[in-house]
C-alpha cells in the first residue's frame, strides 16, 4: 500500500529512475529507444526535477510504501486550471490504485481549480484508458507535447475537478 506525500530532494534519484524506466517501457516502441533516452536525459534531469519542486503554484508528489517510491505526479495551476504535467507509476506497480491516489491528491492540492488538463501520446492507449476511466475526455490535440519544439503529437484531455470528501 502506497501513501502519497510531497516529494523531497532525497526522493529525486528514485523519481528519475521511475521516469526513465517508465518512459522506456511505454515509449520505446512509439518513438524509439534513442529518442526516449534523449527526452528523459533532458526532461528528467536532476536539475529539472529539483526546479519542479520549487515551481510556484505547483505540487510534486510521490507514492511511497515505506520501502520504495512507486510513482510520482507533478502539476501546476494557472487561473482555475490544473495542468497535470506528469503522472507515472513504475511498471512493477501498474494495476493497483497508485495512479488513482496520485490523481486524487493532485486534484485536492489546488482548492480553487475548476478543471484539470493533460497531454498524452495518442499511441499510449493504456494511459488514455486510465484517464478516461477517471472522467477525462478528449479536448483537442497538440503537436509539441511536453514542451515547445518537442515535435511530439499528443491528445489533450480534460475533466472537471471533483474534490474528495473528508
Amino acid at each position: 500500500m502506497f501513501f502519497v506525500r510531497t516529494a523531497s530532494s532525497e526522493d529525486l534519484p528514485r523519481v528519475q529512475e521511475i521516469l526513465r524506466e517508465t518512459w522506456h517501457n511505454t515509449y520505446d516502441t512509439i518513438y524509439g529507444r534513442e529518442k526516449v533516452t534523449e527526452i528523459t536525459d533532458q526532461w528528467h534531469s536532476m536539475k529539472r526535477l529539483e526546479d519542479m519542486r520549487h515551481e510556484p503554484n505547483s505540487e510534486f508528489l510521490v507514492a511511497d510504501n515505506g520501502t520504495t517510491i512507486g510513482g510520482m505526479a507533478y502539476a501546476t495551476q494557472q487561473d482555475k486550471t490544473i495542468k497535470l504535467h506528469q503522472l507515472y507509476v513504475h511498471p512493477d506497480f501498474h494495476g493497483g490504485k497508485t495512479g488513482l491516489h496520485l490523481m486524487i491528491e493532485i486534484e485536492n492540492s489546488f482548492i480553487d481549480a475548476e478543471k484539470i488538463i493533460l497531454e498524452v501520446a495518442e499511441e499510449n492507449i493504456k494511459a488514455i484508458r486510465f484517464y478516461e476511466k477517471y472522467g477525462f475526455k478528449k479536448a483537442g490535440e497538440v503537436t509539441d507535447c511536453g514542451e515547445d519544439g518537442s515535435g511530439l503529437a499528443a491528445v489533450v484531455m480534460e475533466k472537471q475537478v471533483v474534490y474528495a470528501e473528508d
